[in-house]
């Protein structure tokens, strides 16, 4: 098996494991070869414990690692947000902190042409199928390497670059459950203007079920709330904002992905030196499950929440969640950018209607600055208006007839994002459903 390791340049025993032994010196990552031939090239293991999967017209082993195929739209908008990047800078440096079987280290390789990725995964038995999957592309060019694979813990080899001053342009960190403790490692092994795409599987918290748990992880205490799994991007956000901001860095989301197998949430996130603005967009968020309407507060309202419907009074209906991420969560023209490069990549336009291109397309339309936090369920709508679920398109063309802004949601496929109260939602229904009795 091969595995490469960096040099240990931590003075600190607690941040690191013991060093391999047989490390070369004069290399940045050290190669230690236990394959009989040293001097072959891996090839693929082809003995029954291989399983071979194709993405995007690339062949790769999955081995006996964790392998989502339903996953790859969250490695299709990373390899196009990379490659936006390398276009932008002309250099693109990745580490990929928990990198599996590798694919997504090889698709940064060849379809975002980054110039070099470090592949680390905590799991030695890992090694060599992370080995043989890159090592379809040449390992250097030149002088320069393109590849290496460490097996390490994600925070070690991130605290490691970063304490040799050896940053990356985009760090993707593709954790499981609720584990929040590699974004400061992350931020500090980042070049400034880099991205970070940040990940969250935990479902149990975003639906307000394990607000202790929310607590420690993100700074965030969530309660139950009908766009749950919008409120797992936002504590997201607001978890990496607050850790950003206390080592003096500033983050914005460039987009925001949620996808119901796992569940996953995933969000990449621009970074930059400086303090947020005094419209901080980090603030609470709450519902009424009374009326059924939500809103903003910020810091300086806390002690002051309440709900119209219970005339400013406190009301058990309330509830309130936070602080979490209030602001966009797409940047529209960033979103666009993709959009279009998805279409150049044919994956995208042309009257494919792929669900990445419906994906793509509707970001850009969560993304109209009039559109508020959270989204609308119809079947909420028509519960509280005691009327049969209104069909979707003649629910937004009313909204957008009547002035106001709507957009259909990729969280939740029987829901709209609108600035129309829900009070003014339950109007339409009712009216929807009268036109529909009278013809």
């Amino acid at each position: 098996m091969i595995t490469l390791t960096p040099k240990t340049l931590s003075p600190f025993s607690f941040l690191c494991n013991p060093i391999p032994k047989h490390q070369n010196q004069n290399s940045k990552y050290t190669i230690v070869t236990q394959y009989s031939d040293s001097s072959s090239k891996p090839t693929f293991n082809s003995n029954c414990e291989s399983e071979f999967q194709t993405e995007r017209g690339l062949k790769f082993d999955i081995g006996e690692t964790f392998f989502r195929h339903e996953s790859a739209t969250g490695r299709d908008l990373g390899v196009l947000a990379a490659a936006l990047y390398k276009r932008s800078k002309d250099k693109l440096r990745v580490l990929d902190a928990l990198c599996g079987c590798g694919i997504r280290s090889l698709r940064y390789l060849i379809e975002a042409e980054a110039d070099f990725v470090l592949a680390n995964d905590a799991n030695d038995d890992n090694g060599k199928v992370i080995t043989e999957n890159l090592s379809q592309v040449e390992s250097s060019s030149g002088d320069d390497p393109r590849w290496a694979v460490t097996l390490l813990d994600a925070n070690r080899i991130m605290t490691e670059c970063y304490l040799k001053r050896d940053f990356f342009d985009l760090i993707d960190i593709d954790s499981f459950g609720s584990d929040s403790s590699f974004l400061r490692s992350a931020i500090n092994a980042l070049k400034l203007d880099g991205l970070l795409y940040v990940t969250s599987t935990d479902g149990f918290s975003s639906g307000g079920r394990r607000p202790q748990q929310t607590l420690a992880a993100y700074g965030a205490y969530v309660r139950p709330m009908p766009y749950s799994n919008e409120l797992g991007l936002r504590m997201l956000i607001g978890g990496a904002v607050r850790v950003a901001s206390v080592l003096g860095y500033r983050v914005t989301p460039l987009f925001s992905y949620y996808s119901y197998h796992g569940p996953i949430f995933r969000v990449m996130l621009r970074v930059n030196r400086g303090k947020l603005p005094d419209n901080r967009n980090y603030g609470f968020i709450s519902y009424c499950h009374n009326c059924g309407s939500s809103q903003e507060y910020s810091w300086a309202e806390l002690g002051r929440m309440s709900c119209p419907c219970s005339d400013s009074k406190v009301s058990k209906s309330l509830v309130v969640s936070g602080p979490l991420w209030t602001g966009p969560l797409h940047d529209t023209v960033y979103i666009t950018e993709m959009l279009h490069l998805a279409e150049e990549w044919g994956w995208a336009g042309s009257g494919s209607r792929t669900d990445l291109d419906k994906l793509l397309n509707q970001m850009v339309a969560e993304s109209d600055p009039r559109l508020p936090f959270g989204y609308t369920k119809l079947d909420e709508v028509a519960s509280r208006a005691k009327v049969n679920s209104p069909p979707l398109r003649a629910v937004m063309s009313t909204l957008e007839k009547e002035g106001y802004a709507a957009s259909r949601s990729h969280i939740e496929s029987n829901a709209i994002k609108t600035n129309c109260s829900m009070a003014g939602c339950i109007r339409i229904a009712k009216q929807l459903q009268q036109c529909s009795s009278a013809e």
